[in-house]
This record gives structure tokens, C-alpha cells and sequence, in this order.
């Protein structure tokens, strides 16, 4: 996957995952994820 995002938030994504320990890929997937699970639960509650 490949996206394009501005230098500034790349850079500042970096360093707040730098100061945390992470990589930037992994808190990339848990973002995917967490999405993907409220897009479900969301369409679970439209369905009624």
C-alpha cells in the first residue's frame, strides 16, 4: 500500500511514533483496524 501524505504530517507522525517506540507501520494497521471495526458496528446500527 502506498500513500501520499504531506512531508509535515510524515514528519510529525515519525517523531510521535519515535517518542513512543513504535513503528510507524504498526500504528498504521491498529488505525486500519480500529476504522474498520467502528465501519462495521456503525453499519450493524443502521441495519436496526
Amino acid at each position: 500500500m502506498q500513500i501520499s501524505i504531506t512531508d509535515d504530517l510524515k514528519k510529525r507522525f515519525h517523531a510521535a511514533c519515535a517518542l513512543r517506540g513504535l513503528k510507524m507501520s504498526h500504528v498504521v494497521v491498529e488505525m486500519i483496524e480500529q476504522w474498520l471495526a467502528s465501519e462495521v458496528q456503525s453499519v450493524g446500527e443502521c441495519k436496526g
